[in-house]
């Protein structure tokens, strides 16, 4: 669960802390747990929703700002360059190392909707943002990955 907590906080001390309080919520709640799912994702989404709070509540919104909150439809030319790049042909680790140097509202929303499979929907709801700053925010977060990778690997590409 501490990998969950670090996709979404960088420092490891304050992913630790998040991780202690994720499980200190997951003791207080056990009695709810109704067993018809998988308790490793209960407990997953517990770390996330605590993981996101703490971001929440160390800066006022790092979720939009002025630039982010207008939706601009990607060009087909960008489109097919984000279909060739692919994230899976990376080793994990490398992946995981660019992932934490994006930006907290980039990297929660990336985190959000393409590891843990939500909807931009859910995720606006989550964040108190709209869904267009989520698009907006996963479409920087992977052109920022896409240029951090090239940059640690241009000789492979």
């Amino acid at each position: 669960m501490l990998a969950v907590c670090k996709r979404y906080i960088s420092d490891s001390d304050t992913a630790q802390e998040v991780l202690q309080e994720s499980f200190i919520k997951v003791f207080d709640k056990i009695g709810i747990f109704d067993f018809k799912g998988s308790l490793e994702g209960w407990v997953r989404r517990i770390v996330a929703n605590t993981a996101i709070d703490s971001i929440r509540k160390s800066k006022r919104n790092p979720f939009q700002t002025d630039s982010d909150t207008v939706f601009k439809q990607e060009t087909t030319e960008d489109m097919i360059l984000q279909e060739e790049w692919e994230l899976t042909e990376l080793k994990a680790e490398a992946a995981m190392e660019a992932i934490e140097q994006l930006s907290p509202a980039y990297r929660t929303v990336f985190n959000l909707y393409v590891i843990e499979d939500y909807s931009h929907k859910e995720i606006a709801e989550m964040l108190g943002i709209n869904e267009g700053t989520s698009k907006s925010n996963l479409a920087k977060a992977k052109m920022n990955l896409q240029k951090l990778l090239k940059k640690k690997y241009s000789s492979h590409f």
